[in-house]
């Protein structure tokens, strides 16, 4: 059976660092699926390896040419999505496809695989700690880091349709719970 992991959190939370760390150390059973955006890359990111940067009009073609799994508009004027040809291309090497997206997109990818996959919910130890660090990422601007720590708000509410809620406090021990979630998955 084609397997999917998908990781959801506030932005901040350590998703993206976790899903590193897993890629690296079980790279031999997992693949990530490269959502795509309509947002600008950051410095030091790569068109296809963080994210497809597309343009709103691209984006929106592919939308409807229904090459989406799920697409959402995460953040005012902002689009994401998971391209099916991920999915499809990570299936095809053998390895269970890892989802790092935010929340809404990660429960629409639950609704639609059901057992088929593992929906992880990583929330940081508390709203403060979170606040400290996005201000330490420096990647917003004041408004846009507002908009953020209101967002990520909202987003806590729905960790309890997650299957299962990590708690990113001492980043070792999350790695060590998030790597014996993955094995139990892969060997169910």
């Amino acid at each position: 059976m084609n397997k999917l992991i998908i990781f959801s959190a506030p932005s901040g939370s350590g998703k993206t660092t976790v899903v590193k760390h897993l890629l690296e150390t079980m790279s031999d059973k997992l693949g990530f699926s490269v959502s795509a955006t309509t947002r600008k890359a950051r410095p030091g990111e790569e068109n296809g390896r963080e994210y497809h940067f597309l343009s709103l009009e691209d984006f929106k073609q592919r939308m409807e040419n229904d090459e989406f799994l799920e697409h959402e508009e995460v953040y005012s004027g902002i689009l994401y999505g998971t391209l099916w040809s991920e999915v499809r291309r990570i299936w095809a090497e053998g390895k269970i496809v890892v989802f790092d997206v935010d929340v809404k997109g990660g429960l629409n990818l639950k609704k639609q695989f059901g057992e088929q996959a593992l929906a992880v919910f990583l929330r940081p130890p508390s709203v403060e700690i979170l606040l400290e660090r996005l201000t330490k990422r420096s990647t917003e601007v004041e408004h846009e880091l507002k908009e953020r720590i209101d967002k990520a708000t909202e987003e806590l509410k729905y960790e309890q349709q997650y299957d299962t809620v990590v708690v990113n406090d001492k980043l070792e021990e999350t790695f060590d719970k998030c790597e014996r979630l993955v094995t139990d998955f892969y060997i169910a």
